[in-house]
């Protein structure tokens, strides 16, 4: 990176940090961890469905047990409570699923948007939210804790609950099962036409957005994007075809 862009990029951070809302955690009472895992289990078992398609309306009305988990959130992380984490899996299920409830906190408090691509800036950069007692972006979140762990199947977990992510399963990642749940979720995305499509004529495969977004991720593990999607395609993609992209829909993913 040349100074110039560092001095940008320095200038940017600067900027989205002097503008920082802060999101008011819940005031719940306080739960232990399995409480609070199990109250977001609630939450998703209740109002997603099997497309992955979320009642935010539901949620807004009947804001219990999503606010109990945030609540935990707010006081618990693997940086302020590093002990509650050292199990294998852990620390990565736990933001995994910290970034989903969050997100979908945020648009609750938001006023339910019709969608995000007018207040994208403001929804992932400037509005902060409480992570085991310190504020944290959703964009900070993902880029500075999640995706230095190494593992590029979180980007087929993480949701921001918008029609192009991938879909929100109906039960919280689990440290004991973490592999197998988003081994699950990369072969549940590549599957979906809305993710990938083929167009043999041309010899173009046209992928999710998401595969441009976070591209040196997939080739940490993968000579090319269809490499890597044939990972984990029964259907596989020809090496040589072309690669396109299908463009980002920021409507919410309401039922």
């Amino acid at each position: 990176m040349t100074l110039r862009k560092i001095v940008l990029a320095l200038a940017s951070a600067a900027a989205l940090s002097g503008c920082a809302i802060r999101v008011p955690a819940p005031k719940s009472a306080a739960a232990g961890p399995q409480d609070a895992l199990a109250a977001w289990s609630r939450v998703l078992y209740r109002f997603v469905d099997e497309r992955g398609q979320i009642d935010f309306s539901g949620v807004a009305a009947n804001r219990g047990d999503l606010d109990a988990y945030v609540s935990w959130i707010a006081q618990v992380s693997p940086t302020s409570s590093p002990a509650e984490f050292s199990e294998s899996g852990a620390t990565l299920a736990y933001y995994v699923n910290a970034y989903n409830a969050l997100a979908l906190y945020n648009v609750i408090a938001a006023g339910i948007p019709p969608e995000l691509s007018s207040i994208k800036v403001r929804f992932f950069y400037r509005d902060r939210l409480l992570m085991g007692g310190a504020w944290i972006s959703l964009y900070a979140l993902e880029n500075r804790l999640i995706r230095p762990l190494g593992e590029p199947r979180v980007h087929f977990a993480l949701n921001c609950m918008v029609r192009r992510c991938p879909r929100l399963p109906r039960y919280p990642f689990d440290a004991g099962e973490l592999d197998a749940q988003l081994d699950s979720a990369a072969r549940l995305f590549f599957s979906e036409e809305r993710n990938v499509r083929l167009d043999p004529g041309r010899r173009t495969v046209r992928f999710s957005e998401i595969l441009r977004f976070y591209t040196k991720d997939f080739l940490r593990k993968a000579p090319s994007l269809i490499a890597y999607a044939n990972l984990y395609r029964v259907e596989k993609i020809p090496l040589d075809w072309s690669v396109e992209f299908i463009p980002y829909d920021w409507t919410l993913n309401r039922q």
